[in-house]
């Protein structure tokens, strides 16, 4: 176009180049021919330029292109897991927890009417540096995932939790093996530092202690739905409260959990449990009627079936400044078999209990919580009269406990809280107890469940 119109301007000049003849000299004409011909060839110059131009951004556009395909390809290198130790970058945490607690000195605490768990409620009063755990997970190649759990506490490690998982497979379907927290209930499978309170409902004290774990595998479904629709099953040894040594699943563990939003502002999830356990010799040591030591093991079968409820509310979904967590959950457990107690006798039981507590932060860093817990000791008969005419602690008694806490979170990584709690879970006794807690998290920590 540039060319064309040069070339006009060019002949229009040539064609009036007699008149400015007549006008002028020659050597006027000659001037006027050489600007123009600077004018042309400046103009050919531009266009070469913008001609060089635009193959210049024709091929920026292809290296560009280039470029993109490379970081394609790089990201896909980086998704596969490298084979080089070097590369392996795994999730460490370490949580560290103490309290100073203020209770009755009670030497042989319990929970009256129900055999005793492999722990018991702590008698420590005074400071105390509670157990500290340390965690280790990372995805070992594109289909397994690892993760360890150790617990040290006065000079010991126990292995809490120890298995793989499965990532990735079709139909929503995992796969978990080793050692691990079982999935029934709701608050079994939380560590303790992710407790709402300072110490365990009295139900998961008297069915577990801390809590229940398994030995074994757990399988896992979760409905590609809206609602949420979760199954599972677990077979294995069960926990160390079992105390199983046969060969095959001792333990045999279903649950079910449904749930939801309703609103922006509103979420829920319910749930039921079932659990079949063979049990060897579990062990328990407590007095007599007249004050005298005696010890004793349970062998035989125990059933027990759970109901969890779940409801958190936050305005909009929002919980960085106010929320409130409602939790409750519901046992009936049934165990038959034989009771040593210095002569072998045949034992059978059908108890209950629940616990509902409300967490509620109503204000950035600040939470109140209240707890209620009851238990029924129903029936524990031995050889067909009340077990509770021959073992002081298994008398007919129905366990309780209120309350109370306030935190104080300065941020997600630390919580100091301050406890206070009217247990009556021992017969004839009312212990007031205090406790001032501190939870900090150090290092790389997975969100909590829900």
């Amino acid at each position: 176009m540039f060319q064309h119109k040069l070339a006009a301007c060019a002949v229009a000049m040539a064609l009036g180049a007699p008149a400015i003849a007549t006008a002028n000299d020659s050597t006027e004409m000659e001037k006027i021919r050489a600007e123009i011909q600077q004018m042309r060839e400046s103009y050919e110059a531009r266009i070469q330029s913008l001609e060089a131009k635009l193959k210049e951004t024709g091929v920026v556009a292809d290296r560009a292109e280039e470029s993109a395909q490379r970081a394609e390809t790089t990201a896909a290198k980086v998704a596969t897991p490298p084979s080089s130790a070097n590369a392996f970058n795994p999730e460490m945490a370490l949580i560290l927890q103490g309290a100073y607690r203020d209770q009755k000195n009670i030497e042989n605490r319990h929970i009256t009417g129900f055999l005793p768990t492999a722990e018991a409620p702590t008698n420590t009063r005074g400071f105390s540096a509670d157990a500290s755990e340390f965690s280790i997970a990372a995805n070992v190649d594109t289909w397994l995932r690892g993760y360890a759990n150790l617990v040290f506490v006065d000079g010991a490690v126990e292995v809490e939790e120890a298995f793989f998982q499965t990532l990735g497979l079709d139909y929503g379907i995992t796969l978990k093996g080793g050692r691990f927290r079982s999935g029934i209930g709701y608050q079994n499978e939380l560590h303790p530092h992710a407790w709402d309170f300072a110490d365990n409902n009295l139900m998961y004290h008297a069915l577990f202690g801390e809590g229940a774990l398994q030995d074994g595998v757990q399988i896992k479904w979760v409905a590609p739905t809206d609602l949420l629709v979760e199954l599972g099953a677990e077979f294995g040894r069960g926990s160390e409260l079992n105390n199983a040594n046969y060969n095959g699943a001792s333990s045999m563990n279903a649950f079910a959990h449904v749930g939801g939003d309703f609103g922006a502002s509103h979420a829920w999830r319910a749930g039921i449990s079932f659990l079949h356990s063979k049990v060897d010799k579990r062990t328990f040591e407590g007095t007599d009627v007249n004050d005298v030591a005696l010890a004793g093991d349970f062998s035989g079968r125990s059933r027990t079936w759970l109901a969890d409820f779940v409801y958190k509310w936050a305005p909009n979904g929002n919980a960085q400044h106010r929320n409130f967590k409602l939790v409750g959950e519901y046992f009936h457990r049934e165990e038959n078999g034989n009771l040593n107690v210095d002569t072998e006798g045949t034992y059978q039981s059908a108890q209950s209990g629940w616990y509902v507590q409300g967490l509620y932060q109503f204000m950035p860093r600040w939470r109140v919580g209240l707890r209620y817990d009851q238990l029924y000791r129903d029936k524990a008969n031995w050889n067909g009269n009340d077990i509770g005419t021959v073992v002081k602690e298994l008398a007919d008694y129905d366990p309780r406990r209120a309350t109370a806490a306030l935190e104080f979170n300065p941020s997600e990584f630390s919580r100091f809280r301050l406890q206070y709690a009217h247990d009556q879970s021992m017969q004839g006794i009312k212990d007031d107890q205090i406790t001032l807690q501190y939870i900090l998290s150090l290092g790389a920590h997975g969100a909590h469940r829900f």
